[in-house]
């Protein structure tokens, strides 16, 4: 066991090159990073390179609709109108369904196969405040975020259709404010606040460019899509509870980039509620911001999750003059959760800058079991081969970062190489670790567990094969927890 003392200056250097003044590991350390994660970077690196020459937007036919040529009349809603035009596009072969006019104000819009919808610059959709105009979705597949959430109503849904998308300059309003949707924050049911977004069972969806903002529940949710690309969005969903930017659950062949969200829920949300493998995964050159999770996978976890290299990222709290409607800091910087039975691994994020989370890293593999009622509980999952690379910060809490697993079922296979992150000083005494509990039956957040951790860089225990490579946390004076509580290295 690691158990490293306190000083105004870490660096833990377990092989390669030193940063700084070396404190003494209690057991041997590594000489070098573990084979298996430059063969998992090299792995990710070509994966990368495969999604960025294959998964390109689908081609649109040369034909545009506009929900003026059927039927929109001044002053009233454009539902039908727009609908009509998606409906003649799709029997048309496909093409581009245009708002370019100014504000549309609609209620549920049902997306066909072959159709771009788009949002043009200057131009607005925004959603209709009367929930009367939400008619239920119910998805033909049901899955746990059915049975746990009952999303059923939407402002764009599609399901099953294939080359679909939303691009445009303009902006998607949902004008989700608690006046408009009151409810409460919730991890079930949220009634009466419907999403602005949902996909499902869908191939080749594109969505670029748009400004999206002010959802009454989540903003988007891709559920068992296949080819999935977002590119060059701009999401601001500070309006109400449950304000997650982005819901990307059991895709494959996913590529996010040049995007930017600021949530009041989580920024970036992967999940396995679709009992669908995610995987194939590309994020970069982003920017996600929440007072929850800024990235995360497993607030359902019954799927696998494999195979996902997140790089050029800064994600953490939303800043001064940014748009809050509570906490400056996230909960969780990077979280990665199993405990619903799914097995997370082979996942690589290098160059992230995290700032203002209270808990930069967070891993737990823990043993929930939230399952559909009709299903049988499933044993507890894995969690392995994760790799954080590169990782600096500044500005973030004091609970610390904190690995956590299950006597019976071990977090194996993590490597910290070149970290460097500063954390502000604990305003009370550690917690003694033998009193922290194990995540079983606990929603998966990091506030679940203590406001501060044993240690103020980096707590674990239940991990094997944890590996420390330049590994550097800074804290504020009056800091009495040791850096790094950790099991031995390799």
């Amino acid at each position: 066991m690691m158990h490293l003392p306190r000083r105004s200056r870490l660096v833990l250097a377990l092989g390669g090159g030193l940063l700084g003044t070396v404190l003494p590991a209690v057991a041997a350390p590594c000489d070098e990073s573990p084979a298996w994660a430059d063969q998992l970077r090299r792995d990710l690196d070509a994966m990368a390179l495969e999604l960025t020459q294959t998964l390109r937007p689908w081609p649109v036919p040369d034909r545009v609709f506009a929900p003026e040529s059927y039927g929109l009349a001044a002053g009233a809603l454009a539902t039908p109108a727009i609908q009509r035009a998606i409906d003649a596009c799709a029997a048309a072969g496909g093409g581009t369904v245009r708002l370019g006019q100014g504000d549309y104000v609609s209620g549920t819009i049902d997306l066909r196969s072959g159709v771009m919808l788009e949002i043009a610059a200057g131009s607005r959709l925004l959603a209709s405040t009367n929930l009367a105009d939400y008619p239920t979705r119910q998805a033909r597949r049901p899955t746990v975020q059915d049975s746990n959430m009952g999303m059923n109503q939407s402002l764009i849904f599609a399901e099953g259709c294939e080359r679909i998308g939303l691009t445009g300059a303009g902006t998607i309003d949902g004008r989700g404010t608690q006046d408009n949707f009151p409810g409460e924050q919730t991890i079930g049911a949220t009634p009466g606040r419907p999403f602005l977004i949902r996909m499902l069972d869908c191939r080749h969806v594109v969505i670029s460019g748009l400004r999206m903002r002010d959802s009454p529940c989540w903003m988007q949710n891709y559920l068992n899509c296949a080819d999935l690309l977002i590119d060059g969005i701009h999401v601001e969903n500070q309006a109400n509870h449950n304000n997650d930017g982005l819901d990307i659950d059991g895709c494959r062949r996913v590529i996010v980039r040049n995007t930017f969200i600021n949530a009041e829920d989580d920024g970036l949300c992967f999940k396995g509620a679709s009992q669908r493998p995610g995987e194939h995964i590309l994020v970069e050159n982003c920017q996600f911001y929440s007072s929850c999770n800024a990235l995360k996978f497993g607030t359902d976890s019954q799927g696998d999750f494999r195979n996902v290299l997140v790089r050029h990222v800064v994600l953490g709290g939303p800043a001064a003059d940014m748009r809050s409607v509570k906490r400056r800091k996230a909960d969780g910087g990077i979280s990665w959760e199993s405990v619903d039975g799914g097995t997370v691994e082979r996942i690589v994020v290098h160059d992230a800058k995290i700032v203002r989370a209270e808990s930069p890293l967070f891993l737990i593999l823990s043993d929930r079991g939230r399952v559909r009622p009709e299903q049988k509980r499933p044993a507890a999952g894995r969690l392995r081969h994760i790799v954080y690379d590169r990782i600096t910060g500044d500005d973030n809490g004091m609970r610390g970062s904190f690995f956590i697993g299950i006597a019976e079922r071990n977090i194996e296979h993590v490597l910290l190489r070149d970290v460097d992150l500063g954390m502000a000083p604990a305003n009370g005494p550690a917690p003694d670790p033998a009193g922290i509990p194990d995540g079983r039956g606990l929603y998966p957040d990091p506030h679940m567990f203590e406001p501060v951790m044993p240690a103020y860089g980096l707590w674990a225990r239940d991990v094997r094969h944890l590996a420390l490579v330049r590994v550097r946390f800074r804290q504020g004076a009056g800091e009495a927890r040791p850096a790094v509580i950790a099991p031995a290295a390799c």
